[in-house]
């Protein structure tokens, strides 16, 4: 069993940054890859981006790509999603996932947190 809890969500303002946590209990957080997904209201949940195990390996969203950077240390069991340039469509409840291989696939992470909420006002 891995436990993650998010943290860091909050109101800004279009076009600052925000960094999100994940921090993991349980089993040996670097044998699981981690994952990031954001649901908006009236939406579907949404694949932002994933790390790898190790970090060596990362992908991102088109909707994300050169806003966010996801990264991570093995040594503190915390994932981090650093989020810059923000816009108001990047509001959403914001979800940490844990899973041995990497997916896009929200179904497909056994380990999921509660969520954390990012708005951002125009």
């Amino acid at each position: 069993q891995v436990q993650l809890e998010e943290s860091g969500g909050g109101l800004v303002q279009a076009g600052a940054s925000l960094r999100l946590s994940c921090a993991a209990s349980g089993r040996t957080f670097s044998s699981y890859s981690m994952g990031w997904f954001r649901q908006a209201p009236g939406k579907e949940r949404e694949f932002v981006g994933v790390i790898s195990r190790s970090g060596e390996n990362i992908y991102y969203a088109d909707s994300v790509k050169g806003r966010f950077i996801i990264s991570r240390d093995n040594i503190k069991n915390t994932g981090y999603l650093e989020m810059n340039s923000l816009k108001p469509e990047d509001t959403a409840v914001y979800y940490c996932s844990a899973a041995v291989e990497i997916y896009s696939d929200w179904l497909l992470y056994p380990y999921r947190g509660q969520g954390t909420q990012v708005t951002v006002s125009s």
